[in-house]
């Protein structure tokens, strides 16, 4: 069964830094295209970071300059550096990956994992 496993949420002062991790379980798989997403009490589900599976990487607005996307292809894990974290980052962060194997491609969803920003 594939699963996309997310990790590295918490709580954190404003300026601060988390790294988001989104693993892929299981065996022979490969993770390709890649979002992060956030979703914030009341409002709706936004893209926030994308990577291609060249590596071509876009990020919305409000996080450009202070938010990285990445991947891991050996470890099949992609990642999202936050830094400068501001209160309105606050929400749960979800991945969604394009997960690949012989003869396989589906998109899945993370978990989500909750960030917090304090003032």
């Amino acid at each position: 069964q594939v699963q996309l496993v997310e990790s590295g949420g918490g709580l954190v002062q404003a300026g601060g830094s988390l790294r988001l991790s989104c693993a892929a379980s299981g065996s022979g798989l490969s993770i390709n295209d890649m979002g992060w997403y956030r979703q914030a009490p009341g409002k709706q589900r936004d893209l926030v970071a994308f990577i291609g599976s060249g590596g071509t990487t876009s990020y919305a607005d409000s996080v450009k300059g202070r938010f990285t996307i990445s991947r891991d292809n050996a470890k099949n894990t992609g990642y999202l550096q936050m830094d400068s974290l501001k209160p309105e980052d606050t929400a749960v962060y979800y991945c969604n990956a394009l997960v690949t194997s012989i003869g396989y491609a589906k998109y899945y969803w993370g978990q989500g994992t909750q960030v917090t920003v304090s003032s």
